[in-house]
């Protein structure tokens, strides 16, 4: 397994330059996702306290943590989770509490097969599918935490997004907090905005060019061109975006989006 140190925009990065996206990312331009890091950070209040759900190795974690007071951040895959705490530590950031689970709508233990980081593969995208004899993960629910408040929930998990919400329903109708979630399963998606309609969220959504072209390295070529990340924002009803985005629609998809755009 390779790994490489860098100074990057929000810290030093210890990372896995083999991955396709946040790996290769971190070593062409010193920074990931620039664009939803500057989205999430907008949804949330100096001094608040967040859940960064589906941490990976904290390339999110890291500039929320700086500010925030308090963050929880959650990632199940062992090898991630040990670069997790790498880099949470290279920023000292004594207000990070990491936690090595997964996150669905009831507790336990499911038991899945590790990544390849020698693959090359896109890390980040890995899906917790359980095996029977794989390596033991515990799951917890956001609710088993008991905050008292939270202001930021981003749920990046591979398509086990609405067992996450189904986990936090309680915390998330205690605290009101603004919502990031991935949203790229076609399947997953018109249920998981029931969901939150049902919570008394209105949501928006939020596509991110992966390449910023003010990237902390310098660095004019694009490797991922036409590439975004497909998320929503999502807010207690009365409650706007900082910023303009696309309202979603009752049984939304982005492919149903793009269509909408283009006709």
């Amino acid at each position: 397994m390779s790994a490489a140190l860098k100074e990057c925009r929000h810290g030093h990065m210890l990372y896995n330059p083999d991955d396709t996206f946040i790996g290769g990312s971190l070593d062409k331009y010193g920074e990931f996702s620039e664009h939803e890091v500057q989205g999430i950070l907008s949804l949330l209040p100096e001094g608040g306290i967040a859940l960064d759900i589906g941490a990976n190795i904290g390339c999110l974690t890291i500039p929320i943590a700086k500010r925030a007071s308090f963050v929880i951040a959650v990632e199940p895959q062992r090898i991630t989770f040990q670069h997790l705490c790498a880099n949470v530590a290279l920023s000292a950031l004594r207000n990070v509490h990491t936690i090595h689970a997964a996150m669905a709508d009831k507790p336990g233990v499911i038991h899945i097969t590790p990544p390849d980081w020698d693959s090359g593969a896109n890390n980040g995208g890995f899906e917790l599918k359980p095996v029977s004899g794989g390596e033991p993960v515990r799951v917890v629910t956001v609710d088993s935490l008991g905050l008292q408040r939270c202001d930021l929930i981003k749920i990046d998990v591979e398509g086990m997004e609405g067992a996450v919400i189904a986990g936090a329903v309680a915390t998330i109708t205690r605290c009101r907090p603004a919502l990031y979630v991935e949203a790229d399963r076609e399947d997953k998606t018109p249920a998981m905005i029931e969901q939150l309609t049902g919570l008394g969220y209105k949501c928006w959504w939020h596509l991110p060019p992966l390449y910023n072209e003010n990237n902390f390295s310098g660095n004019a070529e694009n490797a991922f061109p036409n590439i975004v990340s497909i998320n929503m924002l999502c807010l207690p009803d009365g409650k706007l975006p900082p910023f303009q985005l696309y309202e979603v629609e009752p049984g939304d998809t982005f492919s149903k989006l793009m269509a909408r755009l283009a006709g």
